[in-house]
């Protein structure tokens, strides 16, 4: 499942250059927009969509279902030239772009029966699809200058077949761990529960932030007329920090986290830290600058990812495990569409200064919301009578 969410990210080029091949098309800056939006809807369906069927058809089912959809609907985006046609393939890819996060995070929180080792897991987890990121950037720049953007997409159709395939042979027919016992959480019981909507909250601030390093960055540095090539070295630091920090924290954090108090603390440090990379970054005004910011985030990444992960495990209810990692999902496709309208509006209502302070306030607000979810995990952890009912709603203690 690491080597294949590695492939598939690292080959998952039709987001990326989605806009270029757009612009290549002759499509107007207005219908780029509402084409890329349909795909970032269709990347929010997608995680709750996904995380759902995981539990209730399994996770071999969802998983290889999804990946032979995107076998098909990444070449129609690739070859389809009419408005129509590429507004419906941009919605449908976006639902099947990110379909393993969900899955694989319910494979590891089945699969794996201590909280230390799930922390480990998904430490490397983190490090393959980031390192993913950065080789998507690097090889799909080379490869679109020689074989065109509509191959990029073919070649993301077959990255995706074959990590359907290598799904289909190892992952088990049904769940890893069967809860015949357990009644599933539905939706509105899900929606219900305050220590998921306070997680999602936290976790969608900081995640605007880590979002930012690659969405709101390259508005910031075209607003300071550094091009493309200044914006790639931003990107080769921050992939470069990855690889050197990720062997050096994960260790620690999967100790950290077989501990009985939850990561709350952890994920209040990575909104910090996130928020001050990004105010750094509106700061900046060089490439240097602007890489040291970048390479500042991740930390926060690291933290933010592993922390997020295993609330989501302590929280949810063993049989819904996927629903809840999809609807935790959900906020990264929101952040990804917040982060550069958020950038673009403070640059057009106080340029750099204010872009700076909207990303600090927005990670000190990430770090604040974690003080009432650590009270509301520990009230439910420690109440019987909490434990045994369906999820709290948010206390309205004053």
């Amino acid at each position: 499942m690491l080597i294949g969410s590695f492939v598939v990210r690292g080959l998952g080029f039709s987001y990326p250059f989605l806009s270029y091949h757009l612009d290549g098309l002759g499509f107007s800056t207005s219908t780029t927009g509402w084409i890329v939006a349909a795909f970032g809807a269709g990347y929010l369906i997608g995680q709750i969509a996904c995380g759902w069927l995981s539990d209730r058809i399994g996770q071999r089912a969802t998983l290889v279902t999804a990946m032979a959809a995107a076998a098909v609907f990444l070449p129609a985006l690739g070859e389809l030239r009419s408005t129509t046609g590429v507004f419906v393939a941009a919605y449908l890819t976006g639902v099947i772009y990110d379909a393993a996060r969900p899955v694989v995070s319910a494979v590891i929180a089945d699969a794996i029966p201590t909280e230390a080792e799930q922390a480990r897991v998904n430490g490397w987890r983190h490090f393959a699809i980031n390192s993913g990121a950065a080789l998507t950037g690097a090889l799909g720049g080379y490869l679109a200058v020689r074989i065109g953007t509509g191959a990029l997409f073919w070649i993301n159709a077959a990255a995706c077949a074959a990590f359907g395939f290598v799904a289909l042979c190892f992952l088990p027919g049904r769940h890893v761990a069967v809860h015949p016992q357990a009644e599933r959480t539905g939706y509105g019981e899900a929606l219900r529960d305050g220590r998921l909507w306070l997680l999602s909250l936290a976790s969608l601030c900081a995640l605007i932030c880590a979002g930012g390093v690659f969405t709101a960055l390259p508005i910031l540095m075209t607003a300071d007329g550094l091009d493309a090539a200044a914006y790639g070295t931003t990107q080769v630091a921050n992939g470069t920090a990855v690889v050197l920090l990720s062997p050096l924290l994960t260790p620690w954090l999967s100790h950290r986290a077989g501990a009985k108090s939850p990561m709350t603390g952890l994920l209040a440090a990575s909104g910090l830290i996130l928020g001050v990379a990004m105010g750094a970054a509106g700061l900046s005004d060089s490439t240097l600058s602007y890489s040291f910011a970048a390479a500042l985030a991740v930390p926060g990444e690291i933290l933010l990812f592993i922390a997020a992960g295993d609330l989501v495990t302590r929280i949810a209810p063993p049989q819904s495990r996927g629903l809840y990692a999809g609807l935790w999902g959900t906020n990264l496709a929101m952040a990804i569409m917040i982060a550069p309208v958020m950038t673009a509006w403070a640059l057009d209502h106080g340029g750099d200064l204010t872009a700076s302070a909207v990303f600090f306030g927005i990670g000190l607000v990430s770090a604040a919301l974690c003080w009432p979810l650590h009270s509301s995990i520990h009230e439910v952890k420690t109440s019987p009578a909490i434990r045994e009912s369906r999820p709290p709603r948010l206390s309205r203690r004053r």
